[in-house]
């Protein structure tokens, strides 16, 4: 089958989608270093970096006659004023309205829209909620639709990620709900830990590691085999340059604590003035997860919202790519971490925003079979 991905980012939809030997032909992304990451490692799929809303030549887009199976992707979920007087406010701005025009402009037999669990809640400035109108934009384009809650730990990404999955079928096919929604593959008890996933790497300290590097033990489980694949070298394992406040501050946080937790010696100081504490505490910052449970949800800011279970650092970008189901083969371009007036997207913000490979993978299996 035929794909074409869009909001692309680094590929982790695509590559899920691969793994089940779909064939992606297009993919669309904005972001100069996420599509240099997306190019690397899926060297055979035609990449346009692009503003998706600039793209109208959609009938040039492939070689004619070329069959379009599904469209995937992720758009963001927030409103966009693109002209005009429109409400920046009206998600009928929001950039899903640009899937909705190749949907409707190919014509797939699926399409798969990934989006985070605050969509289902989220409403327009007439009250409307936002996914009643995806539903009724995709029921004009000639699709039924069904709204998945997946978890990404139940198919075998140690981590509890929770995504929306917009999942729809082309109105001439058969619309069967219960099937279309693929089925958990690992009970609760089953998760993939982060211990499990990462403790093989390098066990490196703050300011160590290299964009490339040897292993320096064997896999110690099925989740490890699996993540090392092929690859001869361990990449994009460089660990952050803390300072010794800050080491010491790390050293203060046990399991399940944050920078919140902290004794007062060791919490942040005001900017100017050390000898006093700053009051700015966020507990979302510097969290020691559990080593025995799934990580939390890796955002694209998590290289300050974790520090590793048992050494006195933040992740590394690899370490959050175990997390989110990268295989060791699959390198991160562009910089480790950026300043906020970079506009790229960061290998670490490039994993964040990443769509869990294994999670697609579940998709893809479970569509082939809807299918068949």
């Amino acid at each position: 089958m035929n794909v074409i991905d869009l909001f692309a980012g680094c590929g982790g939809l695509s590559l899920g989608f691969e793994m089940e030997n779909f064939n992606v032909l297009l993919a669309i992304e904005k972001d100069e270093w996420a599509a240099e990451t997306y190019k690397k490692n899926h060297p055979i799929t035609n990449v346009i970096i692009d503003d998706i809303t600039k793209i109208t030549n959609l009938e040039n887009l492939l070689p004619k006659n070329t069959t379009i199976d599904g469209i995937i992707g992720g758009p963001p979920c927030q409103g966009f004023s693109l002209s005009g007087n429109r409400d920046k406010n009206d998600p009928r701005n929001s950039l899903f309205m640009d899937f909705v025009r190749f949907v409707n402009f190919f014509k797939p037999k699926f399409f798969v829209m990934e989006n985070v669990t605050g969509i289902l809640s989220m409403k327009t400035k007439e009250n409307m909620l936002v996914k009643d109108l995806i539903l009724q934009e995709y029921d004009k384009a000639g699709y039924n639709v069904k709204i998945c809650k997946l978890n990404a730990a139940d198919f075998g990404v140690p981590q509890a990620r929770v995504r929306v999955v917009f999942m729809g079928i082309r109105k001439d096919l058969p619309f069967n709900e219960d099937k279309l929604e693929p089925k958990p593959i690992y009970s609760e008890n089953e998760y993939v830990t982060i211990e499990q996933a990462i403790m093989d790497l390098p066990q490196i300290n703050s300011g160590e590691g290299a964009e490339e590097m040897d292993y320096t033990c064997e896999p110690q489980n099925n989740y490890q085999r699996w993540a090392r694949g092929n690859s001869r070298k361990v990449y994009n394992h460089v660990a952050m340059r803390h300072t010794q406040r800050l080491i010491n501050r790390f050293d203060n946080i046990k399991f399940g604590q944050s920078v919140a937790d902290v004794d007062d010696c060791h919490k942040q100081r005001k900017r100017g003035d050390a000898s006093k504490i700053s009051g700015k505490t966020f507990s979302q910052n510097n969290m020691r997860p559990f080593p025995d449970k799934p990580s939390p949800t890796i955002p694209a800011s998590f290289q300050s919202n974790f520090i590793h279970p048992y050494i006195n650092r933040n992740y590394t970008a690899r370490e959050g790519a175990r997390l989110q189901s990268f295989p060791d083969d699959y390198i991160f371009c562009g910089k480790r971490t950026t300043m906020s007036w970079e506009k790229n997207l960061s290998q670490y913000q490039q994993i964040g925003n990443a769509v869990p490979p294994l999670l697609a993978d579940a998709i893809a299996k479970n569509l082939l079979n809807y299918f068949s």
